[in-house]
């Protein structure tokens, strides 16, 4: 969550910021002055192999979660397909916090969570699910509870006894504090305990932890918070659209084991027809984003079921290769999107942003294909086999609509 404004990055700027190498990273040459994501000593956790799913109750309960809305949640992903269809983390984000008792471990809030994080977390991994939660590497976190600084490995050793599986860690009330710093000593707090806990970093991409995060953590936010808005900036959040554009230019940086996060899923939140739902969906696949849903999971429509279980879509998303997929061809309002796959083919997807439907056409060069070549293509919101195609593939494009086409030999 972000509860401060901070100065928005257009993609240019955030283009000219994902330069590999920084000035002052080339004058680390003293091994006593590295920074923790330059010692040779460290690895990565292995964790997060392919981008991470789930779901979070920030942007459907925001402070307004507890043990109740927790259980009915697992409940319902446990029984309604998004379990098999690999939705595995229920991460239980701000104002679940109590007090810190005598000896500085943190408490859960037991008016809200009256049977203990530890129960909770059993009753979630009996259903076959991973369990997560959310800290600050500040001394408060977003929401006024304490945040971790000065206490992270008593955290981290909380969490672990707890049988936590996933840890959001925010970046409120942190003053001066360096964010590669503060990251990294949350992760070898988290390493130190033993328990394989993915690793999320929601410092806002302020410090550009695409440059430094990959031994770190395991996906790092590259933008403000998302709303259920289609585009533009509001408040301290931002549309689905803009957000896109902030996260799209940094592809060279996933890959398998650490991803760049554009933020949870809105879909089904009810602020943007279900076409902007699948262009949403679908753009996140695209971007090899984490898929962690935002909606209420127990209660969500039909149509909603359908954007969130469309199996081709999160194969996109899940395939193998860990390639971020990115904009190859712009032409007003008209985007031309394209995915390297790990089994050598494409996914190509059409974008409308505009205000109309319109004709997009993609030509075999523009995703990186000799022009004589045929591929089989397949229409992943339709399931309709379209058979072999040369040369290109065109569409006509619902306005803030998306047409996805799996290409493969």
């Amino acid at each position: 969550m972000l509860r401060r404004v901070i100065r928005p990055l257009t993609a240019a700027a955030l283009m000219l910021q994902a330069a590999p190498v920084l000035a002052q990273e080339v004058l680390d040459t003293d091994p006593n002055t590295l920074a923790p994501s330059k010692d040779p000593k460290r690895t990565a956790n292995g964790l997060a192999q392919t981008p991470p799913m789930g779901w979070n109750s920030w942007n459907k309960f925001a402070c307004n979660v507890n043990e109740a809305v927790i259980r009915k949640t697992a409940d319902a992903m446990a029984s309604n397909g998004m379990k098999a269809a690999g939705y595995e983390y229920i991460v239980i984000d701000d104002c679940w916090h109590g007090t810190r008792d005598a000896n500085g471990f943190i408490t859960e809030d037991r008016t809200r969570f009256p049977g203990g994080m530890k129960a909770l977390g059993d009753y979630i991994h009996a259903k076959g699910l991973k369990f997560g939660i959310y800290s600050d590497a500040g001394t408060k976190t977003c929401g006024g509870r304490p945040g971790s600084q000065g206490h992270e490995y008593q955290d981290a050793l909380q969490y672990a006894r707890w049988g936590v599986d996933y840890l959001k860690y925010d970046w409120c009330s942190t003053g001066v504090r360096n964010a590669e710093e503060a990251y990294a000593t949350m992760a070898d707090a988290l390493r130190a305990t033993e328990r394989p806990i993915l690793f999320s970093l929601c410092e806002w991409g302020n410090s550009r932890p695409w440059l430094w995060g990959a031994k770190i953590g395991n996906m790092w936010r590259t933008t403000g918070d998302i709303t259920d808005k289609w585009e533009g900036k509001h408040g301290y959040s931002w549309g689905v659209a803009s957000i896109v554009d902030l996260n799209e230019p940094l592809w060279p940086f996933a890959a398998p084991g650490h991803w760049n996060d554009p933020d949870m899923l809105e879909v089904g939140n009810g602020g943007l027809s279900d076409t902007e739902y699948r262009a949403h969906f679908s753009l996140w696949a695209m971007m090899a984003a984490p898929l962690i849903a935002g909606n209420d999971v127990a209660g969500m429509s039909a149509a909603t079921r359908d954007i969130l279980l469309n199996k081709d879509v999160i194969a996109v998303d899940q395939d193998s290769l860990g390639a971020q997929g990115h904009r190859v061809a712009r032409d007003g309002k008209q985007e031309i999107w394209v995915k390297p796959m790990a089994d050598g083919g494409r996914t190509l997807l059409l974008w409308n942003r505009g205000e109309a439907p319109a004709r997009i056409v993609a030509d075999w060069p523009k995703l990186g294909l000799p022009t004589g070549i045929s591929l089989h293509g397949r229409n992943l919101w339709t399931h309709k086999d379209l058979g072999r195609l040369s040369k290109s593939y065109g569409a006509e494009v619902a306005p803030h609509g998306v047409v996805m086409i799996r290409l493969f030999s």
